[in-house]
């Protein structure tokens, strides 16, 4: 469906690109090229989604995230030249739906743009059964099945693949993970929910490719690739 996108970003060229793309794509599209106009543009356009460079003139994009969201409830995907891992986390633990890392994919990013509209369309409300592949996860039975044979797991296994499922395409981190699975008492590392992804992989997606159903966004968390 169509949609308002405000473009956040100082370089022109850019913004040039990000609207050609959208508009093809059938989007309604405004531009700022700096923090200032942004906040001002947001607060009289209420956009669907908000596309934000953190590298802006006058102020962090970092710090752009909290009172957008606070302001509204437009997606908001950072596009940027950052890619250090710290960058990434401090986003989405700000309120990001994701960060697409500059040169980007034009088409990737038009996924990752449906992802985080369907997430904040009006009135919709999270699914009660996610599907990816042949998987389906009921949220409120705390039922796992393939192919429509339950799959079994672990109560770490399956609160790591819940929090998941309650953001299908989009990236959990690392942090979220474990604070969804682990008590505050048991000293969880990163090392231990790796070992329950493995866990994970090795029981949802044979004989699917390792990886195809639990994608790896390196050093940050992971995605459930949802799907038919």
């Amino acid at each position: 469906m169509p949609a308002k996108i405000l473009i956040v970003d100082d370089e022109v060229a850019i913004r040039r690109l990000l609207r050609n793309t959208l508009e093809r794509a059938g989007h309604e599209v405004a531009e700022a090229g700096n923090a200032r106009d942004a906040l001002q543009t947001a607060a009289t356009s209420h956009p669907d989604a908000i596309l934000l460079d953190l590298g802006l003139p006058d102020r962090d994009g970092l710090s752009l995230i909290p009172l957008l969201r606070k302001d509204g409830n437009s997606s908001i995907l950072v596009v940027s030249a950052r890619d250090a891992t710290e960058e990434k986390v401090a986003a989405l633990d700000l309120g990001a739906d994701d960060f697409v890392t500059k040169p980007f994919d034009t088409d990737e990013l038009l996924a990752r743009l449906r992802v985080a509209l369907r997430h904040h369309a009006p009135g919709n409300e999270p699914a009660k059964i996610i599907r990816a592949g042949e998987l389906a996860i009921d949220l409120d039975r705390r039922t796992v099945t393939r192919a429509g044979a339950e799959v079994h797991l672990t109560r770490k296994e399956h609160e790591v693949l819940a929090t998941l499922a309650r953001y299908p395409g989009r990236v959990v981190t690392h942090d979220k993970l474990i604070a969804a699975a682990w008590h505050r008492d048991e000293d969880p590392r990163i090392d231990y929910l790796r070992i329950v992804i493995r866990n994970l992989r090795q029981k949802l997606e044979v004989p699917r490719p390792v990886g195809s159903v639990i994608a790896s966004e390196l050093g940050v968390g992971y995605r459930l690739r949802p799907g038919n």
